[in-house]
């Protein structure tokens, strides 16, 4: 075998060839100058220096007044695109409310509804914690060769062969599973699937079975196959009523048996263990959630926390454990009432308040645990579900790459919870809900967050 030299081995034998040549050259100025050489050392350079991209605001900027900002909003509140608004505008480093409009007051958020799951994360999890998804043997006395998928919770699992991309980054691969089955030394005939981990119903009340097939979500399931996903890598892709049994099917075929024999298994599986895969790390897959609005991530995620804390892993269980988490760090949670943990559902109610207190809660000085909720907000004109707003018109006004938020869209409802640094260099913290919007209620409530980038309310 002819191994190929490493870079580093090209980079130590081009050195060798310029040396070698250098001093050729050097050999034959000498001869040619009598032995005596004219060379001169060059003047050392000055020290290059850098200019960091990343640089303080600088504490002397001023807060703007609640007069200002009402002055500058007025137009902008009074789009009827709104329909119902409510809001609240908070100085992030003092914690100073500013400006609100009934703020108090429960509203459909949709997905900023995910804010809220992922400071409950953070809060509860380690941020590198994985999920993990197994395979054992069942009974072999009374059911030899049957081997069991035990879903962990993982929703990202892939049918995808090694080295072909899926749509999560890093997900596990059933091909490995089946590798390691094979290594076992046990014969299968069969596969089951135990989804005993998670209880309850996997469809949320308020969710319209339509949005499976219009790619929204499907059944949470302890084991999925790509999130539910018929075309792993199409964003607008079709999701499976049944991804459980989808990912069973998966692994029998990989393990050359009959797809059409998988079945649930009839209980919790108690085998020996014959494989296991990881998911990615939690941050990983805290940023697929909020960066593409991921509904079945957010509602796997919710059961994480939950388990964590020792509640059903359920829809209820999850919303539970959330709202316990963020209660006890201090973040007001009342007029709270959740059914699900992604903001799907028309059921829920949450208030402008409690947004803007998870994201206050992240850029204050109290919840340090929190503090990468900011790098999880998606950036205006730059990445997520708002690499497309708040783009074109005057550069130095607009306030694509100056706020992070994350969004929410249902029929009739747009929300927005963030932080913005105005022009003046404060950074402030926002939360606008707006429920029986009109057909421009997207661009409405753009408007609004993007007047607190340049409205020069300060005193």
């Amino acid at each position: 075998m002819v191994r190929t030299p490493s870079r580093r081995t090209h980079v130590v034998l081009a050195a060798a060839v310029i040396a070698v040549v250098a001093v050729v050259v050097a050999a034959a100025a000498l001869l040619t100058s009598g032995g005596k050489s004219n060379a001169q050392v060059p003047p050392p350079r000055a020290p290059a220096s850098a200019r960091p991209a990343v640089v303080p605001l600088a504490d002397a900027a001023q807060m703007p007044t609640t007069a200002g900002l009402t002055a500058a909003l007025a137009a902008a509140v009074s789009d009827p695109n709104l329909g119902n608004l409510t809001g609240i505008i908070t100085d992030a480093k003092s914690g100073q409310q500013i400006w609100e409009q009934r703020a108090g007051m429960p509203m459909q958020p949709a997905s900023t509804n995910k804010v809220l799951t992922a400071g409950a994360a953070l809060l509860t999890l380690d941020r590198g914690a994985r999920v993990t998804t197994t395979v054992q043997a069942a009974d072999q006395t009374r059911m030899p060769g049957v081997v069991v998928l035990v879903g962990g919770g993982d929703p990202t699992l892939s049918a995808a062969p090694p080295g072909v991309e899926t749509w999560y980054r890093g997900a596990a691969r059933i091909s490995d599973l089946a590798e390691q089955v094979r290594k076992s030394g046990l014969t299968p005939t069969a596969v089951q699937v135990d989804t005993s981990l998670f209880t309850g119903p996997d469809m949320a009340p308020g969710w319209d079975p339509e949005d499976i097939k219009g790619g929204d979500i499907a059944p949470i399931q302890s084991v999925m196959l790509d999130a539910g996903r018929i075309q792993p890598t199409t964003l607008e892709s079709r999701r499976s009523p049944t991804p459980a049994l989808d990912a069973g099917r998966a692994l029998a075929v990989a393990l050359g048996v009959d797809p059409a024999r998988v079945t649930f298994a009839p209980g919790p599986a108690g085998g020996r263990q014959l494989a296991s895969v990881q998911s990615a790390a939690l941050m990983e897959r805290l940023l697929e959630m909020m960066n593409a609005s991921d509904n079945v991530m957010a509602e796997t995620i919710a059961r994480e926390v939950a388990k964590a804390t020792g509640r059903p892993l359920s829809f209820a269980g999850g919303v539970d454990a959330i709202l316990s988490k963020l209660s006890a760090a201090k973040i007001d949670t009342t007029g709270a009432s959740l059914v699900d943990s992604s903001g799907l559902s028309v059921a829920d109610l949450l208030t402008s308040k409690t947004l803007d207190g998870v994201v206050g809660a992240a850029v204050g000085p109290d919840q340090p645990t929190l503090r990468p909720l900011v790098d999880l907000l998606p950036i205006a004109g730059g990445s997520g579900t708002l690499s497309n707003r708040f783009v074109g018109g005057d550069q130095m006004k607009s306030p694509a790459g100056w706020l992070r938020a994350k969004t929410g869209s249902l029929t009739k409802i747009n929300s927005l919870a963030g932080i913005v640094t105005d022009t003046s260099g404060r950074v402030l913290t926002f939360a606008f809900i707006s429920n029986n919007a009109g057909i421009e209620g997207r661009t409405a409530i753009d408007a609004l967050a993007a007047t607190l980038r340049t409205c020069g309310c300060a005193a």
